[in-house]
């Protein structure tokens, strides 16, 4: 044997590389597939969580901008007494608001809610007439009025909401859920993504990335159009055939590397490869339309073809159908100050309408098919709003971290309810304050996961979603 060969042979990475049992393998065997040598692992094999789970699967209605919780469900009589008067200095003594100097011109002054406020259902939820869809199923929906926050700006808070972090690359929440459980569904990814409105949420690709997490495990966004995954088509002159054979090469190829120096990406490639290859069939056969009836497609307002909220809520019903895990819906333009496009009153009511029927028809459609106890559905944005107005070319709302308004349904959620309350105008919580990694943290355990035990080893710690805290919200769960 040369000197250099015995010198190669000493090198920690040659010595992982030979050991096809050694702890890279070993490693990768106990995360891809539980404990269990194979060749070439699916990592979004389903996997039993650590206790009987209540939910299969998510759709999580994500209202980019930050709703105005004021003008949509957190009916407040008082700030309407009190309305154009200056704000105690009390409310606002070291406090953060995401453009200081509109308050710091002048004293901010209450502004009340130009809308009417009617109780519904049984369960007497209060929802304005910015939304009378949702309050004909009020009696499914659980609000908790009591979330808060910590990041005062969109794209932070975005990634707060949807990570646990304000810093990029950790793994988004429907990856964390996809590593830890995987997905029922074979021909579509686990963790899927849509969006609607003028333009995508502030943050992008990072709010469904893996982060750190193996790659199979980020969200899959879904174009609008004929082609809603870039180049899944086969190129032309290509085969079935002779794409099978050129696949099963790869894959044998990858899956010898694979054996041989444990990399979780390569099982990811492998996955990737089969994923796209199947959902050559079941992406186009998914975003069909034509064997929904019509009644359904004028219960969510689909126009076939057009693009918008509605046909993505129908989607993500279809989605859980088929056994998709995790689906987001993002839709834009929730950022009400009051400047060009951001009125309380027009633009706040488009917005509405956007969303108002889409949301009703997906409950009640998951309900009419049995889908609606193992689906669970949240509706959230990044933050709310400030009961204090900000003046500019109209009037508008200012970001608010302390108080604002999150609704669920389904999926082991206690039906009918509403958590927490504010203080008269809305500016904190008074009673049962729900903060962003609690309420992760009871996502989470709905699906049969601890968010204390689903970790993930890097840089010298173990991470997890909620980071070192939340905990699960009980008085929510059925």
């Amino acid at each position: 044997m040369s000197e250099v060969s015995a010198r190669h042979l000493l090198t920690r990475r040659h010595l992982f590389g030979r050991c096809g049992l050694g702890i890279g393998s070993m490693a990768l065997a106990s995360l891809l597939n539980d404990g269990k040598a194979s060749a070439a692992p699916d990592p979004m094999t389903p996997k039993p969580g650590h206790f009987a789970p209540k939910a299969k699967s998510v759709i999580f209605l994500f209202m980019a901008g930050g709703p105005s919780q004021l003008e949509l469900f957190d009916y407040k009589p008082e700030l309407r007494k009190r309305h154009d008067q200056p704000i105690p200095d009390s409310f606002l003594a070291g406090k953060r608001f995401a453009f200081m100097d509109t308050f710091t011109k002048e004293k901010p002054r209450l502004l009340a809610a130009d809308r009417k406020f009617t109780q519904h259902g049984q369960s007497g939820a209060w929802i304005s007439s910015c939304l009378p869809e949702l309050g004909k199923v009020a009696d499914d929906l659980t609000f908790v009025k009591s979330m808060a926050t910590d990041p005062i700006n969109h794209a932070p808070a975005k990634l707060f909401f949807n990570t646990g972090s304000t810093q990029f690359g950790r793994p988004s929440m429907g990856s964390w859920v996809t590593y830890g459980i995987g997905s029922e569904s074979r021909d579509l990814p686990g963790f899927m993504v849509l969006q609607s409105g003028p333009r995508g949420p502030r943050g992008g690709a990072p709010l469904w990335g893996s982060g750190f997490l193996p790659s199979t495990y980020q969200g899959v966004p879904l174009r609008n159009g004929p082609e809603p995954i870039l180049d899944l088509a086969s190129p032309k002159g290509m085969t079935a055939d002779r794409q099978r054979q050129t696949l099963d090469a790869i894959r044998d190829l990858n899956s010898e590397r694979l054996q041989a120096v444990g990399d979780p990406e390569i099982a990811s490639r492998i996955a990737s490869y089969e994923m796209a290859y199947r959902m050559q069939t079941s992406a186009p056969e998914l975003i069909d339309l034509a064997g929904e009836s019509r009644a359904t497609l004028e219960s969510y307002g689909v126009t076939p073809g057009r693009p918008s909220f509605a046909a993505n809520c129908l989607l993500a019903r279809r989605m859980v159908e088929r056994g998709v895990r995790f689906v987001q819906l993002y839709h834009a333009d929730w950022d009400h100050h009051g400047g060009p496009g951001q009125d309380l009153r027009g633009d706040l009511d488009k917005v509405c309408r956007d969303i108002d029927r889409p949301c009703a028809a997906l409950i009640r459609d998951l309900k009419a098919r049995g889908l609606l106890d193992s689906t669970l559905v949240v509706w959230t944005g990044e933050f709310g709003r400030t009961p204090m107005g900000e003046v500019r070319e109209h009037i508008g709302r200012n970001h608010h971290v302390d108080a604002y308004t999150l609704w669920l349904t389904g999926g082991g959620i206690r039906p009918g309810k509403t958590l927490g309350t504010t203080d008269d105008f809305g500016f904190s919580a008074v009673e049962d304050r729900v903060h962003v990694h609690d309420m992760q943290a009871t996502i989470l355990h709905l699906l049969g996961l601890d968010h204390e035990r689903l970790t993930f080893p890097f840089q010298g710690r173990k991470f997890r979603l909620t980071d070192v805290a939340g905990k699960v919200v009980t008085k929510l769960l059925a």
